[in-house]
């Protein structure tokens, strides 16, 4: 069964070119996508995917409210944080809100695969570099974040 995906990015080049990536690959089907916090939450509610690929900063509620939203109201999505900021706050922050993941943009297409297959098993991807305890309590591992060979 494929998986389905709502990419939730405040630029269209980057949801693009997510979407690109994504259905290259035929365990994932991307079922819509949102330029700002309260279209994610209302496509998310609409559309039900297994994953929401969300970035930090969007217009209205932050990426990180809307995944609290979203995983309140939808407990069995998941979301994949895909941002700019390389911040163990804000790894720490998107883990309190719920996200199952953490990627950061500059990281390569290889690891955008791993982080969205172990999200869609319901596991834990967060960069090693993260910190201790429970950031590194994932249940697949990851090669560290400066391991950046681009795809």
């Amino acid at each position: 069964m494929r998986a389905r995906v709502l990419l939730a990015d405040d630029h269209p080049l980057v949801r693009r070119g997510l979407r690109a990536i994504l259905e290259a690959h035929a365990e994932w089907e991307v079922c819509g996508e949102a330029s700002s916090g309260p279209e994610a939450l209302g496509k998310a509610k609409e559309l039900r995917p297994d994953v929401v690929v969300m970035d930090i900063s969007m217009p209205g509620p932050s990426g990180l409210e809307t995944t609290r939203l979203i995983r309140d109201a939808l407990p069995e999505t998941e979301v994949l944080m895909v941002t700019m900021h390389n911040s163990r706050e804000l790894i720490s922050a998107a883990r309190a809100a719920g996200a199952r993941g953490y990627l950061v943009k500059s990281d390569s297409v290889g690891h955008l695969i791993e982080a969205l297959s172990a999200v869609c098993r319901h596991e834990l991807y967060f960069p090693q570099w993260a910190g201790e305890g429970e950031m590194n309590d994932r249940s697949s591992p990851r090669k560290p974040s400066q391991d950046n060979d681009r795809d």
